[in-house]
């Protein structure tokens, strides 16, 4: 009987209550490391983030972050060129990185036991990357050929691009991760060595281990194989450009054949989530639900794809993990005979109905119900645990802020939303963008 009470009574506590178990400590050479114990399996991730993403580039060499990326898969003094994914995958593994604005992480999915193994390889290629110019010539060439097929062969991510550059003026988020392909072709080995000695250091680095591990072995591990190099003495403040205050409607127009159907985009800069104060992201979270979540719940869905057909998809939407301010996003394709313009005029009087009319109570309960659920599930995903937890830490975020967030989204209300609202959707900071096949359609 006294389990069943006990059983009850953890069901009915409050959502917060249930994070992570998670234990930080910080080596002597500054590394931070972020244990999160998960017993169900006998498996690890192990990842390895650094505090440098894109947006840290010297100008003129846009993309150097993930060409580096590219290039510690090369040899080391102790391995060969590959070697590392190939005794992973011996090991029934998995390995891979990325790069984004503000961070680039690296990371292996292994059996629990094989995690030594992991630390061995992976600090070594912090300390002892052993490049040729064969490894950069061969590099430049895939992320060159990558760019071809993600970006220059893509018109709709031509015009992200774009619209990108024209939200940002003066922040280096306004220059795409890949790179500008004038500056790529120039990256040598001198850019890839300058950026991998300077920002590829421990007191740079957040070693984040989740799943079936012990704490105070993976601290002892992390202290024989990361603590034992050296910190980077010149390690630079993490200063970044600020964007100055947007105070005119920037609007551009992107012609390409390939578009298939014309549509509209817009963005407005808004707040991102930071360290004890996500309230206001938070709240944001919501909006792009209201406005643009299902189609059959959300504002523009309901009035543009259903009572007025004007259009064949609608779409909000908001990415709250930015280091640096951020961008909220509507997106709608008009439907055959309808044009940018009447579209246009639409979506803006949807949201100025939105503005002006109170927010549906069941709304903003379906929407609380949702958001707790999909944290529910997240804890399932040992990999997703990890990533959360290492992009909030190299964005300004703490173990603290993560463990609040889902507790936070609980206590938005629609006061909250409205106020947001009338805060970021402001026609003068904001981009809007018409994508289309032909000048002609352009109307």
């Amino acid at each position: 009987m006294r389990r069943l009470i006990a059983a009850l009574c953890i069901s009915a506590t409050p959502f917060a209550a249930s994070a992570e178990e998670v234990t930080t400590y910080t080596l002597d050479n500054g590394m931070d490391v972020v244990v999160i114990e998960d017993h169900r399996a006998p498996v690890v991730v192990h990842m390895v983030w650094y505090r440098s993403g894109s947006a840290d580039e010297p100008p003129g060499s846009s993309g150097v972050a993930h060409f580096l990326e590219h290039l510690l898969f090369k040899a080391t003094d102790t391995m060969e060129s590959g070697e590392l994914s190939e005794v992973v995958a011996a090991n029934g593994g998995s390995d891979n990185a990325f790069t984004s604005y503000d961070y680039t992480a690296y990371y292996q999915r292994v059996a629990a036991d094989r995690l030594e193994l992991m630390m061995r390889m992976e600090s070594d290629r912090m300390n002892n990357l052993r490049l040729t110019e064969e490894d950069i010539v061969t590099e430049r060439n895939v992320i060159l050929e990558e760019r071809n097929q993600r970006t220059d062969n893509n018109a709709g991510a031509l015009a992200r691009e774009q619209l990108r550059a024209a939200q940002y003026l003066n922040h280096r988020y306004g220059v795409p991760i890949i790179g500008w392909r004038h500056e790529m072709e120039s990256l040598d080995m001198q850019d890839a060595l300058s950026f991998y000695d300077l920002y590829y250091s421990p007191n740079n680095a957040i070693l984040v281990v989740a799943g079936d591990v012990e704490p105070e072995e993976v601290l002892a591990l992390a202290e024989t194989y990361y603590g034992v190099i050296p910190p980077e003495e010149h390690l630079p403040e993490r200063f970044r450009p600020e964007e100055p205050p947007q105070t005119a409607e920037r609007r551009l127009t992107y012609v390409d054949p390939r578009v298939s159907q014309p549509y509209l985009t817009r963005s407005y800069i808004a707040p991102e989530r930071d360290s004890g104060a996500q309230k206001e992201a938070a709240a944001l979270v919501y909006l792009a639900e209201l406005l643009g979540g299902s189609p059959f719940t959300s504002a523009l869905g309901i009035a543009l794809q259903f009572d007025s057909q004007t259009a064949v998809y609608s779409g909000a939407g908001y990415d709250a993990m930015n280091l640096d301010d951020t961008t909220f996003g509507l997106t709608v394709v008009p439907a055959q005979g309808v044009t940018l313009s009447e579209a246009e005029a639409a979506m803006d009087q949807v949201i100025a109905d939105f503005l002006a009319n109170p927010i549906d109570a069941d709304q903003m309960e379906r929407l609380r119900t949702q958001f707790r659920a999909s944290e529910i599930y997240a804890r399932d995903d040992v990999e997703g645990i990890a990533n959360r937890y290492g992009a909030a830490l190299t964005q300004g975020l703490t173990i603290e802020d993560v463990q609040a967030w889902p507790q936070i989204l609980q206590q938005v209300t629609a006061e909250d939303v409205k106020a947001v609202a009338e805060k970021v959707l402001q026609r003068q900071q904001s981009v809007t963008g018409w994508i289309v096949p032909s000048q002609e359609e352009a109307l």
